[in-house]
């Protein structure tokens, strides 16, 4: 279980944070009531966060398809597009 410690409490025990961290999983040190660091053992792994899904992939997958494709870029490794004014 994880265990909530504020700094001066993690300072003056940080052996038995240590050893909890190591036997109990992360644990959580908080500076003015806000979460600012976890201490976590090696080797222990964190349960991976399920991706985030902001809606991006059913965006792309809504767009109108472009009629004829993109258009190609030129071969010729010397040419340029124009800029904007040029010819």
């Amino acid at each position: 279980m994880s265990a909530v410690w504020q700094v001066q409490e993690a300072k003056n025990h940080f052996s038995e944070l240590i050893e909890r961290a190591v036997s109990e999983g992360p644990q959580t040190v908080t500076r003015h009531g806000k979460p600012v660091v976890r201490v976590v053992a090696i080797g222990r792994e964190m349960p991976a966060a399920p991706p985030r899904d902001d809606g991006f992939v059913e965006f792309l997958l809504s767009m109108s398809r472009v009629e004829g494709g993109l258009p190609e870029m030129p071969r010729d490794t010397n040419s340029r597009p124009p800029l904007f004014g040029e010819d």
